[in-house]
């Protein structure tokens, strides 16, 4: 028998009042984006400048719609499309859990593009504040995977091993703390660094660029611990649809570093 650590009994509701019920993973969608809201706005009074606060509070409400709706969509159209088309009223069901970080990170990009042309703001630039802030939601977001049982990793016989209630009872890599210090910390922490640069700050587009090419790396490290989806499995090679989808988001990452290094500094 194989040492695993015993999953920590943690009722991924917090409270219920009724048929209101205010779970884990909710919060940590709501910690994600007030948390990140708060650090963009110290982020927009630094040189050069690219908004103005008002707006950082304006956009709150276009990122919440493009994370949700996004991450949704994103569900839906990658990775379980027929049961959706097959039980129409479960998409709407969010809080049965189901979202796609490349349908939410699209939908932002949208919002972004969007909120940025209306106000006359530069989108790269802009593009940059939100890569800096991006982190602190997937870290929020993937502690609530792993509350909420699910996402898990592959069969394991480390000594951090997790034998997850809804995994069998066999010990698995938590994956979703990989993908939580990876994408989120670990990626937070260098785009920290980073932002603190003058050089780094008047090249648009670059933090942004850093930010997409990162996170498709920590997600792609990250799909090899982890256990692929049950209905699509393994893909060729030993890849996963997680490995695919992150693919193109490190070529447009790539691109974008390679435009701002290319342009004189602003």
């Amino acid at each position: 028998m194989l040492f695993a650590i015993p999953f920590p009994s943690i009722d991924p509701v917090i409270f219920e009042v009724g048929v209101f019920a205010v779970r884990w993973y909710s919060l940590a969608y709501i910690a994600g984006l007030v948390l990140g809201w708060m650090y963009m706005k110290r982020l927009c009074r630094r040189v050069p400048p690219v908004c103005t606060e008002t707006d950082v509070d304006d956009f709150l409400v276009w990122a919440t719609l493009g994370v949700v709706l996004g991450g949704r969509l994103g569900i839906v159209l990658f990775y379980q499309f027929d049961y959706y088309i097959a039980n129409p009223a479960k998409i709407i069901a969010v809080w049965e859990g189901g979202m796609s970080f490349h349908g939410g990170f699209l939908g932002v990009v949208v919002a972004a593009i969007w909120f940025a042309r209306r106000r006359n703001i530069d989108p790269l630039r802009f593009g940059d504040l939100l890569g800096c802030v991006a982190p602190i939601g997937l870290f929020f977001g993937r502690i609530a995977n792993f509350i909420n049982s699910e996402l898990w990793g592959r069969a394991a016989d480390v000594p951090w091993a997790v034998v997850f209630p809804t995994g069998g009872p066999v010990p698995r890599h938590p994956s979703q703390i990989y993908e939580a210090l990876l994408e989120g910390a670990l990626l937070f922490a260098v785009l920290f660094i980073l932002s603190r640069k003058d050089a780094v700050r008047r090249r648009p587009g670059l933090l942004m660029g850093i930010f997409i090419a990162g996170y498709a790396l920590a997600r792609m490290t990250a799909e090899f611990f982890r256990e692929p989806d049950s209905y699509i499995g393994f893909l060729a090679f030993g890849t996963t649809w997680g490995h695919w989808l992150s693919v193109p988001m490190f070529a447009a990452g790539l691109f974008f570093i390679w435009r701002a290094r290319r342009k004189p500094q602003v």
